[in-house]
């Protein structure tokens, strides 16, 4: 609907924003596969980010990439914002367990 009512920034930002997600929900079943090591799933997800989201995210246009540079930059950012969602992901979830097994 943005993009016939003249707002095509904002429809192309969503649709990337809609790939994006649909990238990560898709990816997180991986942490159901019981049968999985913690490390294992860990690597899968990321190998599975990296082939997902980070071409999504070169293409998007939300960062130039007229030069290695500017990919090297975005490589790092990517691999940034993942870290971090990690250590905070981990860290809500040992809250959750301890909150859980002490009640």
């Amino acid at each position: 609907m943005s993009y016939f009512t003249g707002a095509f920034s904002n429809s192309k930002a969503l649709l990337f924003y809609g790939v994006i997600l649909l990238f990560l929900g898709m990816a997180s079943v991986i942490y159901e596969i019981r049968t999985w090591s913690f490390k294992k799933q860990i690597i899968v997800h990321y190998l599975i980010m990296l082939v997902t989201i980070f071409p999504t995210l070169l293409i998007s246009g939300f960062f130039p990439v007229d030069s290695l540079n500017n990919l090297i930059d975005v490589f790092v950012r990517f691999n940034k914002t993942g870290l971090i969602l990690f250590v905070v992901s981990s860290i809500i979830f040992r809250i959750r367990i301890k909150y859980h097994q002490s009640n």
